[in-house]
């Protein structure tokens, strides 16, 4: 089982990215995918799912309007959209995978935001 995920770097506030997480070794399509992102002495917190084919999705709050997450289970990957970024959303940004008797957690991509 692996998650890979990429996308991460260096970015002026107010520019975008775009994380990728490739699956496999399990039924990604039977997946709930979601991100997660850790600042430095914080805590982990959510950011974004999408569950199934892709019609059903939920961002949290503080990303509202400027993240979007969407997947193409014919390539076993789930995508972050990260648009108008903000110095706070600097974080290790992880891909989680949730299924039925499985709960399986990426290594991270570091996003940097900073002029």
């Amino acid at each position: 089982v692996q998650l890979v995920e990429s996308g991460g770097g260096l970015v002026q506030p107010g520019g975008s990215l775009r994380l990728s997480c490739t699956a496999s070794g399990f039924t990604f399509s039977s997946s709930a995918m979601s991100w997660y992102r850790q600042a430095p002495g914080k805590e982990r917190e959510w950011v974004a799912s999408i569950y199934g084919y892709g019609p059903i999705t939920h961002v949290a709050d503080s990303v509202k309007g400027r993240f979007t997450i969407s997947r193409v289970n014919a390539n076993n990957t789930v995508y972050l959209q990260m648009n108008s970024l903000k110095p706070e959303d600097t974080a290790v940004y992880y891909c989680r995978a949730v299924g039925p008797g499985y709960d399986y957690w990426g290594q991270g991509t570091q996003v940097t935001v900073s002029s």
